[in-house]
């Protein structure tokens, strides 16, 4: 064949064929791509001649390696996730169950204590009703104590002072001689009440009746209050 001559400033015609070949590798879901190359580096138009192999690229094995997250690694995970759980819920468990136990321990410590209590409650003396001594001093005391309750103003010593000069303490004394005897509604008792006087002024809760120590001084201060604005203003005859 005639000899080829080439033409500065261009690039030579290939003559041979690039060879590229790819060989796939998986390792754990990772792959790894390898190439090799056969440049034409010089022409050769001998009849026959052999093509120039490519020497192969070779990699490590750790520029193989992919790093990724394995599915033996998630398992681990959720199988420690699952074993906290289960203790969560055993805790809680044995949590509701002393708490269930504890309710009832109570429940049943009150039923047993009911009877006692009401034992106790029983014995418990009520509160006696205050007394009061029949002379003079208890029937003042017993009358300031309806007097306060219905909000009759008056002092002790405003009420011994006016019975002892009506009727020197006596609940029996009776006044026959004075105006009101004379019309036939004589004066009575320990601080000389009449009769439309009493049952005017009388105070709910005492005995109706006139000679009554307590019903005749809480009628007269009711009296004295509406008419003197206390018992403890009146100095005389009233």
């Amino acid at each position: 064949m005639p000899e080829q001559h080439s033409i500065p400033g261009r690039i030579p015609a290939l003559t041979k064929v690039h060879k590229l070949s790819f060989a796939g590798v998986a390792t754990l879901g990772a792959a790894a791509l390898a190439f090799s190359l056969a440049p034409a580096d010089t022409q050769d138009t001998r009849v026959g001649a052999d093509p120039v192999a490519a020497a192969p690229v070779t990699f490590s094995s750790e520029q193989l390696k992919v790093k990724t997250v394995g599915l033996s690694g998630q398992l681990a995970d959720a199988q420690a996730a699952a074993a906290k759980k289960k203790a969560a819920d055993a805790a809680a468990a044995k949590k509701a169950a002393a708490d269930a136990a504890k309710k009832k321990a109570e429940d049943a410590r009150k039923v047993k204590e009911a009877p006692s209590r009401s034992t106790q409650r029983a014995a418990v003396k009520p509160v006696a009703a205050k007394t009061y001594t029949n002379n003079l001093d208890g029937w003042i005391r017993q009358s300031l104590d309806i007097m306060k309750k219905h909000g009759i103003p008056g002092t002790y010593d405003g009420l011994h002072r006016n019975i002892m000069r009506e009727s020197s303490g006596n609940p029996n004394a009776i006044n026959g001689w004075d105006i009101n005897a004379i019309n036939g509604v004589p004066s009575i008792g320990l601080l000389q009440v009449i009769k439309p006087t009493f049952d005017a002024y009388h105070v709910a809760g005492t005995v109706h009746s006139q000679y009554n120590p307590v019903a005749n001084i809480t009628a007269a201060a009711n009296y004295a209050a509406d008419r003197y604005g206390s018992i403890d203003n009146v100095n005389s005859a009233y």
